[in-house]
């Protein structure tokens, strides 16, 4: 499940630096992110897991005020929607999206906790959509909206510098895809929101051409898979501790799903996805299910007044049904991460441990990692740096960084 939307965005985050379509309404603020997260595994061999990416969105775009230019910008890849306001009625928006670029259908293999290049492969792909978002409720403070979302992808597909020379790469093909959902709520594209709530469920079919078997004349492509899903999530900030607080549940399942359009848990990169199935400790991706339910929470606790600098405690346990060809022993698995946050009004900043209580590793049981997210914000940034309080470049630089600045 690679693909996302949060409310009241349409955003497009990265995974291995490059980004993934999301799916949500036309974002009525204007924006100018840059994201970035990176996780490394203390022992074994990894796959990349990290993503960075600029965000964009511009409303009233041209001078037009129901025109809204969304634009996210990975090292490799750009993805790109144009959305219209009461295109289709009061209520009702219209988006029309372009993607495209290197490395966003790669593929990276991992079997009971071992990376194994030789199985891996690049893939790139370019696409286009057609989005509907209808708001049901326009009186009411937390807004519920219907999607439809209608995509054409063309996929190709190489091997890597690393893959076996009798590994046959799947051939290119074309996907079309159909995903609709009901949103009540949602979050921003933050990390450590102070307030959201969400409540939802989604379906997405996905039609495929080029499904000749790969790899060592084994592996299948579905020409359908069906997914389902839903999601549970409450972030709330205490008025008078300031301490806050972000807890969810998802589940999904899916019909006639293989390694493509599988759900795939693992590592600590909460921008990385809609909805990113984070097990701290995990390699990102590492365990491909049918069907899932996953329970997370994390809990950020001040540490001076001004909320400034903070500690951090994750806890993420998952009930997972493999897919066939990549079941282990074992169908819980639990990661545990703890941190160091410092927030300003531009940067956003976390040092982070996680500890993968059930993955396998060559000595057993438990896996360890490191990481660190980013965020900045690049408009408020702006504003310091060339409006200080007070007059002086330097004075804008220290506003800046948030360091010396109020």
């Amino acid at each position: 499940m690679n693909r996302w939307r949060c409310w009241p965005i349409i955003l497009t985050l990265p995974t291995g630096l490059c980004p993934f379509t999301a799916i949500g309404q036309i974002d009525p603020v204007k924006r100018e992110l840059a994201q970035a997260g990176y996780n490394a595994a203390v022992e074994g061999h990894s796959p990349l897991s990290a993503y960075a990416f600029y965000y964009g969105n511009q409303p009233d775009f041209l001078s037009h005020t129901n025109l809204t230019l969304r634009m996210a910008v990975a090292p490799t890849y750009l993805d790109s929607e144009l959305g219209i306001s009461h295109a289709l009625g009061e209520q009702t928006d219209l988006g029309i999206g372009v993607a495209g670029g290197g490395f966003a259908d790669s593929y990276e293999d991992i079997e009971k906790g071992t990376f194994l290049p030789s199985q891996s492969f690049n893939g790139y792909g370019a696409e286009g959509s057609v989005s509907v978002y209808h708001l049901f409720n326009p009186a009411q403070m937390i807004p519920l909206y219907g999607v439809v979302r209608g995509s054409a992808r063309y996929s190709t597909y190489q091997p890597t510098d690393d893959t076996d020379t009798h590994f046959q790469v799947p051939e290119n093909r074309g996907t079309f895809s159909v995903r609709t959902g009901l949103r009540w709520g949602g979050r921003e594209p933050v990390l450590f929101p102070a307030l959201a709530m969400e409540l939802s469920v989604w379906y997405e079919g996905q039609l495929r051409t080029g499904t000749a078997t790969y790899g060592y004349d084994n592996l299948t492509v579905e020409p359908h898979s069906h997914l389902f899903w839903c999601e549970a999530l409450l972030a709330y900030t205490l008025p008078e501790l300031k301490h806050s607080f972000c807890v969810s549940l998802t589940a999904g399942t899916s019909l006639d799903a293989d390694r493509f359009s599988a759900y795939r848990l693992g590592s600590l990169l909460p921008l990385v996805s809609e909805y990113p199935l984070s097990l701290p400790g995990y390699y990102y991706q590492e365990l491909s299910a049918k069907q899932f339910v996953l329970v997370s929470g994390n809990y950020v606790l001040p540490l001076d007044p001004r909320q400034r600098w903070n500690l951090i405690a994750d806890v993420s346990t998952a009930f997972v049904d493999y897919l066939p060809g990549l079941e282990q022993p074992g169908d819980w698995n639990t990661g545990l991460g703890a941190g160091i946050v410092y927030k300003s009004p531009t940067w956003k900043v976390m040092l982070g441990y996680g500890y993968g209580v059930n993955a396998i590793r060559s000595h057993g049981r438990g896996a360890q990692s490191v990481g660190i997210l980013l965020q900045l914000d690049l408009e408020r940034a702006r504003e310091e740096m060339l409006s200080p309080s007070q007059p002086g470049r330097w004075r804008g630089l220290q506003q800046l960084l948030g360091i010396f600045g109020s």
